[in-house]
């Protein structure tokens, strides 16, 4: 049997993995997984598990939210032997499951695992911080990390949405100079997004042309906005028509320096990341993901 290290954090979304625990556990024991499961207890605990027990397995799986799935990725050693991960959604956003098609039920997400097919697919990596799906500055990227775990838990979404818009009268812009190996620009900018995939903060559509496997990441620049214009783009970011938008700068690179004279806060996969200046580099496909078909 296939050794796997499953990590789950039993306070992820509405607490469904601590319930559902022992039928998953009955469920990858049938596809041939010898699991051994490991509760996280807190921040960065997620991490240290990774790091300290994943040498020993063949795949370790990650049951929780994004916040579950980021701590994981910066624990695992990517130069030892490989090792496959496993995705089992059950947080509030679950953006990167969402992009490879992983179903947020929990015991059919299991089931992709048993059928073994993977994906290799790229990581980004920011000031030293690897990333899965998302790294970003700027109003209203800190969302995730600033709605207590315990709205998120009741309301799942509508928490994120209920503190963006308390945060709206707050926003203002920040002037930035940003390179890549194609642009070079100084402008003010209400916030800036380095997505690996096509989906970001429950946005389906706010990186259309990302793909997880193609060495680039999609910089997306909200330039500097009015209010009601920032509404009416968002309203946009929800069907993916905001690309075109002349506040709008789109562009995919490898490469990504921002710098700033005033003070950013950076998030990388929705966790508190620091403050600017930032380098984001890609890592191409150097990670395993069980994926669908």
């Amino acid at each position: 049997m296939e050794k796997a290290l499953l990590i789950y954090n039993p306070t992820a979304g509405k607490e469904s993995i601590e319930f559902l625990l022992d039928e998953m556990l009955t469920l990858l024991s049938r596809e041939g997984f010898k699991v051994v499961p490991f509760a996280t207890k807190g921040p960065g605990h997620a991490s240290e598990i990774a790091s300290q027990e994943g040498g020993n397995y063949d795949s370790i799986i990650a049951a929780g939210g994004d916040g579950t799935l980021h701590e994981v990725i910066n624990g695992i050693n990517l130069s030892g032997n490989p090792i496959r991960l496993g995705i089992i959604p059950g947080g509030t956003s679950n953006d990167f499951a969402r992009a490879l098609d992983i179903p947020r039920n929990l015991l059919k997400a299991c089931k992709i695992i048993g059928e073994r097919q993977t994906k290799k697919v790229d990581l980004g990596i920011m000031n030293g911080r690897r990333f899965i799906n998302i790294a970003g500055g700027g109003n209203l990227t800190g969302i995730s990390y600033q709605v207590p775990s315990v709205l998120k838990t009741h309301l799942g979404q509508i928490a994120y949405y209920a503190k963006s818009i308390e945060e709206l009268p707050r926003l203002r812009p920040v002037r930035v100079e940003i390179r890549t190996p194609l642009l070079r620009m100084e402008e003010e900018i209400m916030l800036f997004l380095a997505a690996n995939s096509r989906s970001v903060g429950g946005f389906e559509h706010l990186a259309p042309k990302a793909a997880v496997n193609d060495g680039l990441l999609d910089l997306i620049i909200i330039k500097n906005l009015r209010i009601h214009e920032f509404i009416s783009l968002a309203a946009k970011c929800l069907v993916g028509e905001h690309i075109d938008h002349p506040k709008v700068l789109y562009a995919q690179t490898s490469e990504i320096q921002i710098r700033s004279e005033e003070q950013l806060s950076l998030n990388t996969d929705g966790e508190y990341a620091g403050t600017l200046p930032c380098n984001i580099n890609v890592l191409p496909q150097c990670i395993d993901i069980y994926s669908p078909r």
